[in-house]
């Protein structure tokens, strides 16, 4: 007869089976695995890549309003892409250079020679050419603006012969128009800011920029007006040196992110941006 120990011969009681929680543990746990299965993983950082320097050089154009502007206050520029490239240097854990400009030709040029290590910009294949670009984060529009007695009434009687643009020198609309501007005379201010001004002081027929760049301007100056509608639309990203692919895709999904999360949506709020929208996610 085997000798059986008391742990054998009086085996624990069986706990109760409860049939629902044991239903709800199986599906949570399928639940937790098909997640992980089907769950995108996030780009790592490149840190070495990105801010090469230890601190996060970031360009900021002061020619468009909508992405940044000076506090009446301080100085200190202030704006989406501020905020941006604040919460970008909190996620890699290394301090923000703001790196301001005047103008967006020479925030592409400070991209292109590696002076920065993002920028925000506009997309156009001209400047995809000499930098990385990621998909959009906020979609602004090019407008026209004329004087009063202007007999110009509509945006298709803009490219006319005789008619002289003025435009931003390096701007966006600069390089669109120059693509498909095909009667109309281009005529470059210095920077996208001072467009109005030498529209006015050149007397010249039409003004074209961001659209709430020339609302401000129409107000501070009498006698002008926009046409209705817009020429073009201007998809914001943000941009870096080439090369830098591993920074690319890490800032694809940033950008990604700040969109779905609100960040983007919150901080044009806060700013109290009109006439922008967020641009919608990317495929």
């Amino acid at each position: 007869m085997l000798n059986r120990s008391p742990f054998y011969a009086t085996p624990f009681p069986a706990a109760p089976f409860n049939r629902r929680v044991g239903i709800a543990l199986v599906m949570g746990l399928c639940s937790v695995l098909a997640a992980c299965a089907i769950a995108p993983s996030s780009p790592p950082v490149p840190l070495a890549e990105i801010a090469p320097t230890g601190k996060l050089r970031a360009a900021i154009n002061f020619g468009n309003p909508i992405l940044t502007t000076k506090d009446a206050a301080t100085g200190e520029a202030r704006g989406v892409s501020v905020d941006l490239a604040r919460e970008l240097g909190r996620r890699l854990g290394v301090p923000v250079e703001l790196v301001t400009f005047n103008a967006a030709g020479k925030v592409v040029e400070a991209v292109k020679d590696a002076q920065v290590d993002i920028a925000f910009v506009a997309i156009d294949p001209v400047r995809g050419a000499d930098m990385l670009q990621t998909p959009p984060y906020v979609i602004i529009e090019g407008a026209y603006l004329v004087r009063n007695d202007s007999p110009i009434k509509t945006n298709a009687e803009v490219d006319r012969p005789g008619n002289r643009i003025a435009i931003g020198n390096g701007s966006v609309y600069d390089l669109y128009l120059t693509r498909e501007v095909k009667a109309a005379t281009l005529l470059r201010a210095p920077t996208s800011p001072t467009v109005v001004d030498f529209f006015v002081a050149q007397k010249l027929e039409v003004a074209a920029g961001v659209k709430q760049q020339l609302q401000a301007d129409a107000k501070r100056l009498p006698g002008l007006r926009l046409l209705d509608g817009r020429f073009m639309v201007i998809q914001q990203a943000m941009g870096l040196p080439k090369g830098r692919d591993a920074s690319a895709r890490y800032l694809m999904a940033f950008v990604e992110e700040m969109k779905a999360s609100g960040f983007v949506a919150t901080a044009l709020q806060r700013h109290g941006i009109e006439g922008a929208s967020v641009a919608t996610r990317t495929p």
